[in-house]
């Protein structure tokens, strides 16, 4: 695992980042804020302006999985579209669905299929977008 970090094309993880984060941007202030807020039960009590965390910690965390997309599109040796495709729905799926659902089903999320569905839907797309862009600029 260690030399595909030298074969990856580290333009290629930043020119996915980008959009994957800035996605996540567009979809919870501006698509899908209000259904967002009822998912959490906070449709009249949301900040105005969001803690530093809030930015920076979703920044980290897609930063981390389009590398870790990259390591593995890497390691199987995905070079299609076609490939990238079915790699980015088996995880966004897989894992990145299932999981945010799976995280949602507490007692702290009121509207947890809700909140699954809007999450995990941000999740596939940007998994979709990341495996596309990383095999474009491969």
């Amino acid at each position: 695992m260690v030399n595909v970090f030298s074969e990856i094309a580290w333009l290629s993880v930043l020119a996915a980042f980008v959009p994957y984060f800035l996605l996540g941007a567009l979809w919870f202030t501006l698509l899908f804020p209000t259904p967002y807020k009822v998912s959490l039960g906070r449709e009249n009590n949301m900040p105005a302006k969001p803690a530093p965390i809030f930015i920076i910690g979703p920044a980290i965390c897609c930063l981390v999985i389009t590398i870790a997309s990259a390591v593995l599109m890497y390691m199987l040796k995905i070079d299609s579209y076609e490939g990238a495709l079915s790699f980015a729905l088996t995880v966004g799926i897989g894992y990145l669905v299932a999981n945010t659902v799976n995280i949602a089903i507490n007692p702290n999320i009121p509207r947890p299929l809700l909140y699954g569905l809007i999450s995990g839907a941000y999740h596939l797309v940007g998994i979709v977008i990341v495996c596309l862009i990383l095999v474009a600029l491969k």
